[in-house]
């Protein structure tokens, strides 16, 4: 496979990337909506958000079978179609419930998209190239989050939220339409024996019992998270409900977020240095990025709110730095299901993460303390205590992971 075949098929693959990232955005904009048509509190708001995110970390193990077994191609045709199904069921449904089960089909359905682009890259480019092209698929992904900014803001001021889903639906379609059109993969060499589910699923088990797993499994867990949690759920009730702004005003803010996102990781990949250097830049990061939602959780000012997100948008890109401490931390046979496993921690992170802010805010506003201000506090705080844990706990050693289990 020439480079330009390869940057092709990735750029193919980014499409459903892209829309994974405006489905797990929506909220920020649909947010006032949904919660007056469906007397929805704080909590129940983000249980609707974490829905997509359970469903797509809960997914990561089976999808990273699926991708080893029957290829990134065949995985993501497969799956991607239930994020159009959902889409369409949430612009169609009145009930609460069913609007979560949609959130739970675009979940499933969105769940290959970004770990199809990193196992390709994987295969297909050099080991050195891993962070770069990694922080430039992840710029050229978030450009769905730009249409959850203005553009969806717009939309659902003028249509309504369930407008925004049909648009999304549509351009679900389309993205799987070029996968199918440009993606192609290498056939398995001839004589080389299929890996069985049982297998596979051990060497699932061996990747979870390494010591140094779980360090970089609770930081990931937070850290996109937290920017997810910002930018697809509490941003646009936040400028409203605080600082007064309009949908449309805060949909501009979510769009300079966006953009500001998009820059970070093709930034951070190449600055990007190994070893323990990367390590301990990720710690500073983390804390630094702890640091900015606090601020935002103390000081009340429409100009911190908006640069403290912008900032944080910008310093999200860090992120990139953990996908390629997964890359070194593990043999590069299994580079695929440790990608699988970190992608499942983070989306299941952010699943969490959602609830609990939800009932952070709940908490905060029986106690009289602000809702958003005991969101942004409780995000600071995971963000330290996996920080903390992250450098505590054991980093990759020498230990291997057996083939073959």
């Amino acid at each position: 496979m020439t480079t330009r075949t390869a940057w092709a098929m990735v750029l193919a693959l980014c499409t459903a990337f892209a829309m994974s990232q405006a489905f797990r955005t929506v909220g920020a904009v649909m947010a006032s909506q949904l919660q007056a048509e469906f007397a929805l509190s704080a909590q129940a708001l983000g249980v609707f958000s974490g829905a997509f995110h359970f469903a797509f970390g809960a997914m990561q193990l089976f999808m990273g079978i699926g991708i080893d077994l029957h290829g990134v191609r065949r995985t993501v045709l497969v799956a991607f179609p239930l994020a159009i199904a959902g889409a369409l069921l949430s612009a169609a449904t009145g009930n609460y419930m069913v609007l979560v089960l949609g959130q739970v089909l675009i979940g499933v359905g969105c769940a290959p998209a970004f770990l199809v682009c990193t196992v390709f890259i994987a295969r297909h480019f050099p080991a050195a190239r891993f962070a770069s092209v990694s922080g430039l698929v992840l710029g050229i992904g978030g450009l769905g989050m730009l249409l959850t900014g203005t553009p969806l803001a717009w939309l659902v001021q003028e249509r309504s939220w369930r407008a925004g889903f049909v648009v999304l639906a549509a351009a679900s379609a389309l993205a799987w339409l070029v996968i199918w059109r440009w993606v192609r993969e290498p056939g398995r060499p001839a004589g080389q024996p299929r890996e069985s589910v049982a297998a596979a699923l051990r060497q699932f088990g061996a990747l979870l019992a390494l010591p140094h797993t779980l360090g970089i499994m609770v930081l990931g867990a937070v850290t996109y998270a937290a920017f997810i949690s910002l930018r697809g759920l509490w941003l646009g009730p936040l400028l409203i409900d605080r600082h007064g702004f309009s949908l449309v005003q805060s949909g501009n803010v979510a769009l300079i977020v966006s953009l500001i996102s998009l820059v970070g990781p093709p930034l951070f990949g190449r600055l990007d240095r190994d070893g323990p250097v990367r390590r301990r830049r990720i710690i500073g990061c983390s804390l630094l990025y702890a640091a900015l939602f606090a601020a935002i959780a103390v000081f009340t000012e429409a100009w911190v709110d908006v640069a403290g997100m912008v900032l944080i948008g910008l310093l999200a890109g860090f992120i990139v730095w953990q996908y390629a401490d997964v890359r070194t931390a593990y043999p590069v046979a299994l580079t695929g299901r440790a990608m699988a496993v970190f992608t499942m921690a983070m989306f299941l992170g952010v699943a969490l993460m959602q609830w609990v802010t939800g009932v952070a805010a709940s908490v905060g506003v029986a106690h009289g303390v602000e809702a958003y201000r005991a969101v942004l506090a409780t995000i600071a705080a995971l963000l330290v205590a996996a920080t903390l844990a992250f450098a505590w706990l054991p980093g990759p050693g020498a230990r291997p992971v057996r083939q073959g289990a």
